[in-house]
């Protein structure tokens, strides 16, 4: 179950500091009915020492990050509805965390701006969920640290809040456009633009922006409504000193790399440690200028000029570099190519370069920070610079006896032993697969015998022993169909090939494909384009787990009600049944020591590297039991470790030889097993949970009653030895110390008469 973790008191001001505040003011108040001379010397002793009070309580407040965040401790919850928000009211502040079920587990996050680089927090006040980092107030305006806005008369001019300090400044402009593609600002505007959104013969996304050269981070283009602007700001001033600010890798500005709390100190300013009066004017260095308004610092500095030459070639000229005169060139050299002037060429999909009066200037996109969703891959299109959230294929997988995993994380099990519709393109009709369940000879159990793929004229069947057939011939593997239009061709690429850790693996143009092992594992998976078009046992594939049991009559179902969903599904005619009367009603007599001593290494985090931290195993561990049940191989719980470990791997766990711990190898569905296979191994726990069935009980039973008389009679022999020791010891002692009137004579042996 999730709980709060009890978050860690943060001192903010250290309590003698407090009282010592308290008590400079009492002084200073008792202080007012002093001579004017002794009132005025005594002020002026308070405030020095109020300002070193206060200087000290900054010193006394570093705090990290992680201690403002309330996190969560405890066992991880167990959830069915893959995907969806869940709502847990037992952890404190439970409106501050947002929950999900992801991979049978209840995850929870807290949602909050970062504050990493952030060196003055406002103080943590009650009701709120995240720390923020201290505004300013511009004009009598209260704006948030991070906000940007821009002068209504004067668009150049921009300012930029951080931590209770708006840096004002003014952009300079930028444009690599010719006059005929130039449009002049309009009103509210700074710069103008160019038409089409491309630099150094890159295409610029609609939205996205671009560093204009990577010699100077600051110069930074934008795509908006199909034109491009550039311009250069100067990076705001920041609260903390020279020694805690960081500058990172193809950044333009600095962060600050420690954080503090903030203590109001009402009509004065914060900054750098120091604490400035309302109206205060002061250089943090000798290119910005500041002064003190409302508790915010209010700083200008100006920005740099665009320089046109390379960094080797500048100098600098007080703030800000200048160019020195060099020799005017037409052309650039660069990894043994030569580019005449203005001509542009690509690195790669981010960087693009432009020759430029002899100096290479080169451009790069700025991709922004993405976090995807549960059910999302963060991966970069070919071609393109910036990785996206791209939506991942759907799978529905089977497994031992047999239970489904829908496409949207629905766990059910179903022992039917007929023919299927498993899963289908409902809206398109580009295709169909189908299952044929086997009952092996059980009364109530079942496992995938064979899978039907059906497309265009295709029908392809892969059955046991990794036998595979394409419209009933059977065929070798590697098989690779991409012929179309002819005799044997269908009109579809298909390969089906064999997986280097078992199985095969069928694939289809259409992105569908197939992994199946010869046995009773199979994996479907279909890419996102075919959500909601989908039907069967696997599901519709919309997104909800909820719905996922909808018969053929669109009519959902309870999971108490499985067996009249799956058999909406059937397909086929009696014939494709391997039992000719279902036992539906009567379930199975299992012995608990038994489904226990055999699903045991499910619970065992070692045996699959810890995976249980990222894929709740209770869905396997109740089907191990299941199966476990009515085996008729001896091995059925291999099947489901197989099927764990699986999707493991799916997860990107890394896992060890995890058969080799199970005594479960590769293909042990060949062969019967027998409970001596899996004895001594201690990941399966006691050997004593294999007893079952009346004659191993009573051999048992008879076995504890000999070595129960064995112990009695060694401890009897033991206790007459240490007796008749006893003995022998008394009788020496007599014999020793005591007279021998004191002892009492023994009567001599006599034999008793002959009875007549």
């Amino acid at each position: 179950m999730l709980r709060a973790q009890k978050p860690k008191p943060i001192q903010i001001v250290n309590k003698d500091i407090l009282a010592k505040m308290w008590k400079a003011t009492a002084i200073r108040q008792q202080q007012q009915q002093l001579p004017a001379t002794h009132r005025g010397l005594n002020a002026k002793l308070s405030t020095i020492w109020m300002l070193l009070v206060i200087l000290m309580s900054l010193m006394q407040m570093p705090a990290v990050a992680a201690e403002f965040r309330a996190g969560l401790a405890g066992d991880m919850e167990s959830c069915s509805n893959e995907g969806e928000e869940v709502q847990i009211n037992s952890i404190q502040n439970s409106k501050c965390f947002k929950c999900i079920c992801q991979n049978g587990f209840v995850k929870c996050f807290k949602s909050c701006p970062l504050i990493d680089d952030c060196y003055l927090l406002d103080p943590k006040t009650s009701g709120t969920c995240c720390r923020r980092c201290k505004g300013c107030i511009f004009r009598g305006v209260p704006y948030a640290s991070g906000d940007e806005w821009s002068d209504p008369e004067e668009p150049c001019k921009t300012y930029k809040c951080i931590a209770s300090v708006v840096t004002e400044t003014i952009q300079k402009c930028y444009t690599q456009c010719d006059n005929n593609q130039l449009t002049a600002p309009r009103p509210g505007e700074c710069c103008a633009t160019c038409q089409g959104c491309n630099l150094n013969g890159q295409t610029v996304a609609e939205g996205q922006e671009v560093v204009a050269s990577i010699d100077d981070r600051c110069l930074v283009c934008q795509c908006s409504g199909n034109k491009l602007s550039c311009a250069k700001k100067t990076c705001p001033i920041l609260q903390c000193p020279k020694t805690k600010q960081k500058q990172h890798a193809n950044e333009c500005c600095p962060r600050c790399t420690e954080q503090r709390d903030f203590v109001p100190v009402i009509g004065k300013c914060i900054f750098n440690n120091k604490v400035y009066y309302d109206k205060t004017q002061f250089t943090p260095d000798r290119c910005t200028n500041c002064t003190c308004l409302n508790g915010t610092s209010i700083c200008q500095r100006a920005t740099c000029p665009i320089l046109e030459c390379a960094p080797e070639f500048q100098e600098e000229d007080g703030c800000c570099p200048r160019c020195i005169v060099a020799e005017v060139r037409s052309v650039c050299s660069h990894q043994n190519n030569t580019y005449m002037n203005n001509e542009t060429w690509n690195m790669g999909p981010c960087r693009s370069c432009r020759c430029n009066n002899g100096n290479i200037r080169c451009s790069e996109m700025r991709c922004p920070q993405v976090k995807c969703r549960p059910n999302e891959e963060l991966t970069v299109p070919a071609g393109e610079c910036c990785a996206k959230c791209v939506e991942t294929a759907g799978t529905c997988t089977v497994f031992g006896d047999p239970h489904f995993k829908t496409f949207d994380g629905k766990f059910f099990s179903f022992q039917g032993s007929c023919k299927y519709l498993l899963a289908q393109d409902c809206y398109g009709h580009n295709f169909s697969i189908r299952l044929t369940n086997d009952g092996r000879g059980t009364r109530r159990s079942s496992w995938p015998k064979t899978i039907t793929l059906k497309l265009r004229g295709l029908r392809i069947t892969l059955g046991q022993k990794l036998r595979v057939k394409i419209n009933g011939t059977r065929v070798m593997l590697p098989y690779l169909e991409q012929q179309a239009g002819t005799a044997h061709g269908h009109g579809h690429n298909v390969s089906v090939e064999r997986l280097p850790e078992g199985g095969i693996m069928l694939r289809t143009e259409l992105g569908l494909s197939i992994e199946w092992d010869g046995n009773s594992f199979l994996q479907v998976s279909v890419p996102a384009q075919y959500k909601r078009h989908l039907c069967g046992l696997c599901g519709n594939y919309n997104g909800s787990g909820r719905d996922d049991l909808t018969g053929r009559d669109g009519r959902q179902h309870s999971d108490e009600d499985v067996w009249h969903f799956a058999n909406s599904w059937k397909v086929g005619g009696p014939k494709s049944c391997s039992r000719q009367r279902e036992n539906v009603l009567v379930a199975p007599a299992c012995n608990k020591r038994r489904t226990n001593f055999y699903c045991r290494p499910l619970s065992v985090s070692q045996v699959f590297g810890g995976c249980d931290s990222r894929l709740n195993p209770i869905n396997y561990i109740t089907s191990c039991r299941m199966d476990v049940c009515e085996c008729p191989t001896g091995s059925c719980h291999c099947d489901i470790f197989a099927a764990y470990a699986h999707e493991c791997r799916r997860l990107g766990a890394q896992l060890p030889d995890w058969r080799a711990a199970t005594n479960c190898p590769a293909g042990s569905w060949r062969r019967n097993a027998t409970d001596a296979d899996f004895l001594g191994n201690s990941y399966y726990g006691e050997a004593h949970f294999l007893r079952y069935g009346k004659a191993a009980a009573r051999r048992h039973k008879q076995q504890q009653q000999h070595q129960q008389q064995l112990q009695h009679q060694q401890t009897r022999l033991q206790l007459q030895k240490q007796r008749r020791k006893h003995n022998e010891l008394e009788n020496e002692f007599n014999k020793k110390h005591v007279p021998n009137k004191f002892l009492k004579p023994r009567a001599q042996d006599r034999t008793p008469p002959p009875i007549h």
